[in-house]
């Protein structure tokens, strides 16, 4: 796919981009050319989505383009290559703020938490010997989705664990504890430990290491990403993908964000991006993906100056 669209011609009229003996036509059928060539047919927005890869690639040749700040996340060197689908999701605009699934539950919390007017942060009363948890307003079957958690380290201690369950996990138990993944109802990451629970038993690290056993510093903003046609669960951290942390979730009842504390005064914060089917990525949207990438920081100011028709600036 990537080589057909570096041999995309730059010089493309009346719907037709030619490139040697090879023809990009929109809307038609795949035939041979009337020179001989290879007549390749593609819908007319695919079309526009390679059009756009070769303009921008073209305009930014020569150009002082703002390059990505390398990470210096401790996460980087155990990060896998994101999904391509998760990649385009996570690049395309979030779901508005008042969207009910980035709301904790009013009714589904421990009595210890009390939630903000918008109900977007729930925050733990200073109690003792109790482990609380809040879920989600919405639960969640299939497709692929991202929420994204808000927590302060400061405000962790011991046993913070952000993860899902069913309407099923308690929401407060006695003493200190993991409550999410603390039964077979909830799955769940502590955040301090870098350790994944399930059925109240520690599986393993996460991300999973080559050497070494320390536990690395999880920032304040985590995105969750659920598969709910693969029944898995994995995280994002400092924009790395640490690949599936948690595996065999239910298919068949919805599945809600959920976290626990033991930290008075804590507050955790919910919002979710987006989601959608689990399916393969449009041709438009990975070019789409593609030239915000090559675009760098600055993506806005450096297409600006590319003067691209106003069809094609569109698309990004």
């Amino acid at each position: 796919m990537w080589k057909m669209m570096a041999g995309v011609s730059r010089s493309c009229s009346g719907g037709q981009c030619v490139q040697g003996g090879s023809k990009l036509i929109m809307g038609m059928r795949t035939g041979a050319g009337g020179d001989g060539g290879t007549t390749l047919v593609i819908p007319w927005w695919n079309a526009m989505g390679l059009t756009l890869c070769s303009c921008v690639c073209h305009g930014l040749c020569g150009t002082n383009t703002p390059r990505q700040t390398v990470s210096t996340s401790p996460f980087l060197p155990v990060a896998i290559t994101m999904p391509s689908l998760l990649a385009v999701l996570l690049d395309s605009p979030p779901a508005p703020p008042e969207d009910p699934r980035s709301f904790w539950s009013s009714a589904q919390h421990s009595p210890n938490f009390t939630l903000s007017l918008d109900r977007r942060v729930a925050q733990r009363v200073p109690t003792e010997q109790s482990t609380d948890s809040v879920r989600g307003e919405v639960g969640l079957q299939g497709g692929l989705h991202v929420w994204q958690v808000d927590w302060d380290p400061a405000e962790r201690g011991s046993h913070a664990v952000i993860g899902v369950s069913t309407q099923h996990c308690p929401l407060q138990t006695s003493g200190y504890t993991v409550l999410v993944g603390g039964d077979g109802e909830s799955w769940g990451w502590e955040l301090g430990s870098n350790q994944l629970w399930h059925n109240n038993a520690p599986m393993c690290l996460y991300p999973r290491r080559q050497s070494g056993d320390i536990a690395l510093k999880v920032p304040a903003t985590v995105l969750m990403v659920l598969d709910g046609d693969a029944g898995t669960l994995g995280f994002v951290v400092d924009g790395c993908y640490l690949g599936t942390a948690l595996w065999g979730l239910p298919h068949s009842t919805p599945l809600f964000p959920a976290a626990s504390s033991v930290w008075g005064g804590c507050r955790i914060g919910l919002r979710y991006l987006n989601g959608g089917p689990r399916e393969l990525p449009s041709l438009m949207s990975l070019c789409r993906l593609c030239v915000r990438q090559a675009a760098g920081g600055a993506c806005e100011t450096t297409l600006d100056r590319l003067g691209l028709p106003p069809a094609l600036r569109r698309l990004v």
